[in-house]
Order: C-alpha cells, then sequence, then structure tokens
C-alpha cells in the first residue's frame, strides 16, 4: 500500500501542502471497464473542488 498519495490539483479539497492527497479513500476508475492499458485511460474519483 502506498505510504503517501501525491496530487498537484491543489483545488482539491483533499489536497494539502507538499502536494500530498489527504483523502481517508482513493477511488480510481478506467474509461473501459475493469481494465487499464495507461495512465490516460484513469481518472481519480475522489476529487472534490475546495471551496
Amino acid at each position: 500500500m502506498a505510504k503517501d498519495v501525491k496530487c498537484e490539483v491543489n483545488n482539491c479539497k483533499f489536497w494539502a501542502e507538499g502536494n500530498r492527497c489527504h483523502a481517508d479513500i482513493i477511488y480510481v476508475v478506467s474509461h473501459n471497464g475493469k481494465s487499464a492499458a495507461n495512465v490516460k485511460e484513469t481518472d481519480c474519483q475522489t476529487f472534490e473542488p475546495s471551496i
């Protein structure tokens, strides 16, 4: 399991200094069902805009 999760989307409410993600859980999905061939075929569904 990853010790640290990095994120450069600084308008996400889970973003923290040092480009760290402070979400309790990370949810990543594939554009093609249950598998992906590369990073471009995935999305982070954990993102929530900061207010």
